[in-house]
C-alpha cells in the first residue's frame, strides 16, 4: 500500500473514531443541550397566620383558640413544564385544607401577572390537614362559625404566600429531571374507623395487605445545572398527632416532616462527597438544625475536625451568618432545596398509632362506637410519644422524613413523556349517576344536597365531639333532630336521598346569610409522563382512595392508546382546591361511623366522583377537552366576621414591651437536653404577623461582643408561647422556652423576643427584648 493509500485510510480510521466519540458524547452529555424534557421550579413561602386569638381549623372545638407558634407554615410549590408546552403547577399548604375562595383570588392575581399561563385547569393547591393552623379562611358558613367568621388576616396570608411561592417556582424554571419511587411506611398510620372498614367485601379487603394505604409515592426534582433541587411525596395519615387543647400553630407531623427533610438535605449537603467543599456561610446548616431527633454531638467534633478547627473556635465559624434564615446560607443562585409532605386519601386514618383507648379506666375504646361507657368524649388516640403530643408529632414527622429519604437517595425511574391536565367544576348536590345492576344492564341513581349525620357530632379518636353523640349512629334522636331542624328541616326526599343517614343538620340547603356548603366542586387530572395526580376536594377514606384510583388506571391503561401501560403511577391529592369534608365506600357510609356520617352528599359520593374522574381521564387519554359549564360562588363579598379585633396593647407603669419578667438565673449553664425559659411583656401577634421573619429568637456569642442568630420561629426546639391575663386584657406576655437540641454548638447564649405593639390611636410600633447571657456546654 502507498502512502497517499495508507495515510487516507488513517484519516477514514480518525474520522469514524472521532464521528463515534462526538455520538456518545451527545447521548451521555445531552442534559448540556436539552437532555430534559422538561422545565422545573420550585418555591416555597412562609403562611403562618395570626398566632392570637383566632380558632383553629379542622377539630371544631371552639376553645381551640391560637396562642403562639410551634413552628412556622409554609407553602410550597413545583411548576413543572414542557419546553415549548403545556405546565402545571402544584402547590401543598401547611394548612387543614385548600379554599375555593383562597383558590380564586390566587388565579385572579395569577391572571393579572401572566395572562392565561395560570389557571384552574393546570393548578392544584391542597392542604396537608393539620389542625393547628388558624381557621377562617374558607367561604361557606360551615366551616368558619367556630372562627367567629371570616379571618382576613388567616386569607390574606395563605393567598399570599401562595401566589409568592408560584412565582418563586415560575422564576426558578430550568430545565431538569424528575424522578418517582414509592415505597411501603407502616408505622405512621391505623385506621380508626375499623368497623366501617370491615362492613367493604372480604374480597375486596382480601387484595390488600393493610386496612390503610402504606405506600408513599415520592418525586425527586433534579435540576440539570444545581443537581437535587427538592422532593414532593404523597401519603395517607391525618394531621392529628397534635390534639384540640393545643393553642400553638403548628404544620402538625407533615409540616414537621417537610422541616426535617428540608435542614437534612442542606446539613448533608447531598451531591457532595466532601464536606470541605461547603463555604463558611453554608457551615451552619451542618450544625445547627432541629433535626436533634437523629443526629448528635459527635458531629460538632467530626465537622471541626475536618475544617481543622478546634471546637471552641469552631462555635464562633459556624455561626458567621448575619441572619440564620433558611435558604439564605446557600450559594447565591442556587434554588434552597424545597420538600413537601403532602396529603392523600386520610380520611381513616390516624396517626396516632398506639391506638385508642379511655382516659378515665386506661382500656380500648368500644369497637364499634369508640366510647367509653356510653361517652364518646372519653376516648383518645395515643400517639407514639404519649402522653407527650409534640413527641408525637415529632416522631411521625420522622418516620416520614426518614422513609422519603430513603426513596429520595433510591429514586431511579424517570417520568418521561407529555404534561397534560383536565379540569372540570360539577355540582354535586344533584348528579345523576349511572351505575351497573347486578345481573346486567344499569340503574340511574342521584346524590344529595349536602347534610351531615348525627355521627358528624360524635366526632373521632382523633378529636371527640360532645354531649351523648356517638359514631355508628344510624337512628338519631327526637331531641337533636329537634335542634338540627332549627336551621332547616330537611324534606323526605332528602331524608330518603341520604338513608341510611339519619340527617342532623341539613346545610346543603341553607343560603342565609350566604352557602352553608359547597355544591359545586372542582374535579381534577395532572400529568406529568406516567404520573398521574388526582385532585380531590375532600378526605377520601383508604377503600374509597383505592377504588378512585384503581377506576381512573383501568381507563388509562386499557384503552387502544399505548400511551400509559401498567406501569403508570395514580396518586390522590386529597383536600386539594376545595373542601367538602368525607368520600367513604357504599358499605363504611352503611355503618355511618364519623366518615360516613360526613360524607356530604349521600351514598353515591363515592361513585359520582368515580364517574366524573372516569370522563376526564378518558378524554386525557384521547386528547379531548373538558367544557366548564359551571363556576363555584366567590362568596369574599359576602363574608361576616366577628372577631373583635386588637384595640390596643398597654404593660403595667415604668415597664416598656419587650421588658423581661422572668429571665435565666444569674450565671445559668445549661446543658443539651435541658429547656431555657424566658418571660417578656409583649403585645397581640396580630399586629404584625412577622411573615418571613420571627418571633422569637436564640443567638450565640460571637467574639466579645457580637451576638449572631442560631435558632428561630422556624425550629422545632423553640416555642413561642403568647397570652393575656384574662380574655380582654390589653396586656400580654411572651414565654419563650428553647428545648436545646443535641447538636447545639457550646458557647454563650441569649434569647430575644420580637413583636409589634398598638397604641390607642391605632398606631403599629416594633420592640424587641432580651434575656440575659447564659453558657451551654
Amino acid at each position: 500500500m502507498d502512502l497517499s493509500a495508507r495515510f487516507s485510510l488513517q484519516w477514514a480510521r480518525a474520522a469514524i473514531w472521532l464521528w463515534v466519540s462526538l455520538v456518545i458524547f451527545l447521548l451521555n452529555t445531552r442534559g448540556f443541550f436539552s437532555e430534559s424534557s422538561y422545565l422545573i421550579g420550585l418555591g416555597n413561602y412562609d403562611i403562618t397566620g395570626p398566632a392570637a386569638d383566632v380558632n383553629m381549623m379542622g377539630y371544631a372545638n371552639t376553645e381551640q383558640v391560637s396562642g403562639g407558634l410551634h413552628f412556622r407554615l409554609r407553602a410550597r410549590s413545583f411548576i413543572v413544564a414542557e419546553p415549548q408546552g403545556n405546565r402545571v403547577v402544584f402547590v401543598n399548604l401547611d394548612a387543614c385544607m385548600a379554599s375555593q375562595i383562597v383558590t380564586i383570588k390566587v388565579l385572579e392575581r395569577l391572571k393579572a401577572r401572566y395572562g392565561d399561563l395560570y389557571t384552574e385547569k393546570n393548578v392544584a393547591i391542597s392542604g396537608i390537614h393539620t389542625h393547628a393552623g388558624p381557621g377562617g379562611y374558607l367561604q361557606y358558613v360551615v366551616y368558619i362559625i367556630t372562627s367567629l367568621g371570616f379571618v382576613s388576616q388567616s386569607f390574606d396570608v395563605i393567598v399570599d404566600g401562595i401566589e409568592k411561592s408560584i412565582i418563586q417556582a415560575h422564576e426558578n424554571l430550568q430545565p431538569g429531571s424528575i424522578f418517582v419511587n414509592k415505597g411501603e411506611l407502616l408505622d405512621a398510620g391505623v385506621i380508626r374507623s375499623p368497623s366501617a372498614y370491615l362492613n367493604n367485601p372480604i374480597a375486596e379487603r382480601a387484595k390488600y395487605n393493610y386496612n390503610v394505604d402504606k405506600e408513599m409515592t415520592l418525586l425527586k426534582f433534579v435540576d440539570d445545572q444545581w443537581g437535587p433541587v427538592g422532593s414532593f411525596n404523597w401519603f395517607a395519615t391525618h394531621g392529628t398527632s397534635m390534639s384540640r387543647t393545643n393553642s400553638l400553630i403548628s404544620g402538625d407531623n407533615k409540616g414537621a416532616a417537610a422541616r426535617f427533610m428540608e435542614d437534612w438535605f442542606e446539613q448533608n449537603g447531598v451531591g457532595s462527597s466532601n464536606t470541605n467543599e461547603y463555604s463558611s456561610d453554608e457551615i451552619p446548616r451542618r450544625v445547627s438544625n432541629i433535626i436533634s431527633i437523629h443526629d448528635n454531638h459527635h458531629e460538632l467534633l467530626e465537622l471541626a475536625a475536618s475544617f481543622q478547627s478546634p471546637p471552641g473556635q469552631l462555635a464562633t465559624k459556624i455561626m458567621s451568618a448575619a441572619r440564620r434564615v433558611r435558604g439564605a446560607l446557600r450559594q447565591a443562585d442556587k434554588p434552597g432545596f424545597v420538600s413537601a409532605f403532602c396529603q392523600s386519601n386520610c380520611g381513616d386514618v390516624s396517626p396516632n398509632v398506639l391506638g385508642a383507648f379511655c382516659i378515665d379506666s386506661g382500656l380500648p375504646c368500644d369497637f364499634n362506637h369508640s366510647t367509653c361507657g356510653g361517652k364518646n368524649e372519653l376516648c383518645y388516640g395515643r400517639g407514639p410519644g404519649y402522653p407527650d403530643e409534640f413527641e408525637s408529632t415529632c416522631i411521625i414527622g420522622e418516620r416520614q422524613m426518614r422513609k422519603a429519604i430513603d426513596l429520595f437517595n433510591n429514586a431511579s425511574e424517570k417520568l418521561e413523556g407529555k404534561v397534560d391536565y383536565r379540569h372540570a367544576y360539577v355540582n354535586f348536590s344533584q348528579l345523576e349517576v349511572t351505575l351497573p345492576k347486578q345481573g346486567g344492564g344499569s340503574e340511574v341513581v342521584k346524590t344529595c344536597p349536602a347534610a351531615l349525620g348525627f355521627s358528624f357530632a360524635a366526632g373521632t379518636t382523633d378529636g371527640p365531639g360532645a354531649f351523648d353523640f356517638k359514631q355508628g349512629d344510624d337512628k338519631g334522636n327526637p331531641f337533636w333532630r329537634m335542634v338540627g331542624n332549627v336551621l332547616k328541616t330537611p324534606d323526605k326526599a332528602q331524608v330518603d336521598c341520604h338513608d341510611p343517614k339519619p340527617i342532623l343538620l341539613d346545610i346543603g340547603e341553607v343560603t342565609q346569610p350566604y352557602d352553608w356548603a359547597p355544591s359545586i366542586l372542582p374535579v381534577q387530572i395532572l400529568r406529568i409522563g406516567q404520573l398521574i395526580i388526582l385532585s380531590v376536594p375532600a378526605e377520601f377514606t383508604t377503600m374509597a382512595g383505592r377504588r378512585l384510583r384503581d377506576a381512573v388506571k383501568s381507563v388509562l391503561i386499557s384503552g387502544s392508546n399505548t400511551e400509559f401501560n401498567s406501569n403508570v403511577h395514580v396518586v390522590i391529592a386529597g383536600l386539594t382546591n376545595t373542601y367538602s369534608q368525607y368520600v367513604t365506600t357504599l358499605e363504611e357510609y352503611e355503618v355511618q361511623r364519623y366518615e360516613g356520617a360526613s360524607t356530604l352528599y349521600g351514598p353515591n359520593t363515592l361513585s359520582a366522583y368515580i364517574q366524573e374522574f372516569k370522563k376526564l381521564a378518558t378524554a386525557l387519554l384521547n386528547g379531548q377537552s373538558v367544557e366548564l359549564d359551571l363556576q363555584p360562588p366567590n362568596l369574599l363579598d359576602k363574608q361576616i366576621s366577628l372577631l373583635t379585633p386588637v384595640v390596643m396593647d398597654t404593660t403595667p407603669a415604668g415597664v416598656n414591651f419587650g421588658d423581661v419578667i422572668t429571665d435565666v438565673p444569674h450565671n445559668a449553664t445549661y446543658k443539651t437536653g435541658d429547656i431555657v425559659t424566658v418571660v417578656f411583656w409583649s403585645a397581640c401577634p396580630r399586629n404584625d404577623l412577622m411573615t418571613e421573619g420571627t418571633f422569637s429568637l436564640v443567638e450565640i456569642l460571637d467574639g466579645k461582643d457580637s451576638w449572631v442568630p442560631a435558632y428561630d420561629d422556624d425550629d422545632f426546639c423553640l416555642r413561642f408561647k403568647w397570652a393575656r391575663p384574662f380574655k380582654l386584657s390589653a396586656r400580654s406576655t411572651a414565654t419563650i422556652e428553647w428545648r436545646i437540641p443535641q447538636t447545639a454548638a457550646p458557647g454563650v447564649y441569649r434569647i430575644k423576643s420580637f413583636g409589634a405593639s398598638k397604641s390607642l390611636f391605632g398606631s403599629i410600633r416594633h420592640f424587641t427584648g432580651s434575656s440575659s447571657a447564659f453558657v451551654v456546654t
